[in-house]
């Protein structure tokens, strides 16, 4: 996959999702990662039961974005509220 790839596939459903900027939308992702990484997940939601994998993954993409210069305000804002809110049970 080209470094292009992933902005394109944005752009095109860019079009079909402009009437509903207003409400947050989500995209399905599938993604392979190296198995520590899995493992540390996966005891990571074991020892705290008000996370999913799924918070877990948007937490860590808007950290990562956010540190390595992102301006979007959403990608900020997860950023910020992860930080600040405790979530643990």
């Amino acid at each position: 996959m080209d470094r292009n790839h992933l902005e394109r596939c944005h752009d095109a459903g860019v079009a079909s999702t402009s009437a509903a900027s207003a409400r947050l939308s989500y995209v399905s992702m599938e993604a392979e990662i190296p198995e520590v990484l899995y493992r540390g997940m996966k005891a990571f939601i074991g020892e705290h039961p008000n996370w999913d994998q799924y918070q877990v993954m948007s937490s860590a993409l808007a950290h990562f974005l956010f540190q390595n210069g992102c301006e979007d305000r959403a990608v900020t804002e997860r950023y910020l509220d992860d930080l600040f809110t405790r979530r643990d049970g």
